[in-house]
């Protein structure tokens, strides 16, 4: 029995993500989300935080990530 939960919709993630969760709900690999751990936030990474060696983003901090980049993207088509 497989009890593995899929993240696609802002209602199924919790409030405080981890990479995996990042990964499932955007369909790309946990390694790319950790170098967008490790990109600072000015350059497209996303803001994070950390405890122990543990990362960790706040979903409204992902959520206006998000819109940070569809912003760029309708400026430059």
């Amino acid at each position: 029995m497989d009890n593995k939960k899929i993240y696609t919709s802002w209602e199924s993630l919790p409030d405080t993500l981890t990479a995996l969760h990042i990964s499932q709900f955007l369909g790309i690999s946990r390694r790319r989300v950790y170098e967008l751990f490790q990109t600072h936030v000015e350059h497209g990474g996303i803001p994070n935080f950390s405890i122990g060696t543990s990362k960790r983003v706040e979903k409204l901090d992902f959520k206006q990530w998000i819109k940070q980049l569809k912003g760029k993207s309708e400026v430059n088509p």
